[in-house]
């Protein structure tokens, strides 16, 4: 497989683009009137922004990036803080029987994104002091930091 394949559906492609340009640190290989198309190498990914008149909430729980080190999380962090995104931190949460190091950023429509690095496995899901998505997501039924 050369790339996994993510497409979203948005209400305002050029608020999109704007977004996903700072996040992924690169240009659309393709944009129309009512869609873009983001090429990425590394990680490998195929991510179109498809134009719809209505997005009601999160249609997902989340998109995510494993990073490999502490260091690139704060790389990452203080990025996108410079573009003026406020990301919400969860450093040494247990979250998805893991011990990690995340913070996450929403996109124009309500999609988060989370860059996660994780330090250690867990026997245990989740400690219930750490938010991980479930402040985004209305249905306590599907909130998930995984």
């Amino acid at each position: 497989m050369k790339y996994a394949h993510v497409g979203i559906n948005v209400t305002n492609l050029e608020k999109s683009v704007e977004f996903y340009e700072k996040v992924f640190g690169a240009r659309p290989v393709k944009v129309k009137p009512d869609y873009a198309k983001f090429l990425l190498e590394n990680p490998g990914l195929n991510f179109t922004l498809n134009v719809r008149d209505e997005v009601r909430g999160n249609q997902v729980n989340h998109f995510g990036f494993q990073v490999e080190s502490a260091d690139e999380i704060i790389s990452h962090k203080q990025r996108l803080e410079n573009e003026g995104f406020f990301a919400r931190d969860e450093l040494d949460t247990t979250c998805c029987y893991a011990v990690q190091d995340k913070f996450w950023v929403t996109d124009p429509d309500g999609n988060e994104w989370e860059f996660f690095y994780t330090k250690a496995d867990s026997d245990i899901r989740k400690i219930e002091s750490t938010s991980c998505s479930v402040e985004a997501n209305t249905d306590t039924n599907k909130a998930s930091c995984c």
